[in-house]
């Protein structure tokens, strides 16, 4: 399977089953509503581990920019991938919302919440302080990328010299979904922890372009915390793990 398939595929995958999971969880006279928090993480974590088995061995399984340009910044792939995989991932994050909204339709129809209806879709603070919000998602994507980096610590060269595609494939699905359902549980009450641009993004931009009835904002006011917050995560895991001399 091509690299940016892959990507776009195993994003899909994500924000299909990660959406799903906290439309189950938000939208009235679901079979999960109501159900909590919890639920929420674990089904973010099995989303992760799900989209990370199915597409690792093509792509690396990165399903998520601040993953690419952290692998990119510690010189685990090239930069010329970069910019295909965040397109794909972001292509995927919008495809998987949308296909979550589509399972949910008619629950979307019963609400009457706007900010509900947006919560299944891109994160929001529980509290609004967009530079401490930021600095929660630095905190977050920090955590993800050092544990990362460790669990994906190989050679970014085969013995021959050729490149070698490095990146969450490379541990196994099992240790990345628990690490995402860990820091949901344990960081994720601030922000609801996108720790993933693409996660955000895509799905906000499917809001806004949906005819989900009785819809409000898209809050793009607050759309660039998560973006900028995992990038700056992205950056000072890189730092780290060079200073550390990796």
């Amino acid at each position: 399977m091509n690299i940016y398939l892959a990507e776009f595929v195993g994003t899909a995958l994500l924000l299909l089953l990660g959406t799903g999971v906290v439309a189950n969880v938000v939208l009235p006279k679901t079979k999960g509503n109501a159900s909590g928090w919890i639920v929420i993480a674990a089904g973010w974590g099995m989303a992760v581990f799900v989209a990370v088995a199915c597409i690792g061995q093509y792509s690396g399984a990165h399903i998520n920019p601040a993953v690419t340009v952290c692998l990119a910044l510690v010189d685990k792939i090239s930069w010329s991938i970069v910019p295909g995989y965040i397109l794909a991932q972001t292509l995927g994050g919008i495809f998987g919302s949308t296909l979550a909204y589509l399972a949910y339709q008619r629950h979307y129809a019963q609400s009457g919440d706007p900010a509900a209806k947006l919560a299944t879709f891109s994160t929001g603070p529980a509290i609004r302080s967009m530079g401490w919000n930021t600095v929660t998602e630095v905190i977050g994507t920090l955590v993800l990328l050092i544990a990362v980096l460790y669990f994906a610590g190989a050679d970014a060269k085969a013995p021959n010299g050729e490149p070698v595609m490095v990146g969450l494939g490379s541990v196994g699905a099992v240790p990345v979904g628990l690490l995402v359902f860990a820091i949901g549980l344990s960081l994720g009450g601030p922000t609801g922890y996108a720790i993933n641009p693409a996660r955000d993004l895509g799905p906000r931009i499917a809001h806004a372009l949906l005819p989900i009835p009785g819809k409000g904002s898209s809050d793009w006011g607050y759309a660039w915390v998560p973006i900028v917050g995992p990038l700056i995560g992205a950056a000072l895991a890189a730092g780290i793990y060079l200073l550390a001399g990796s």
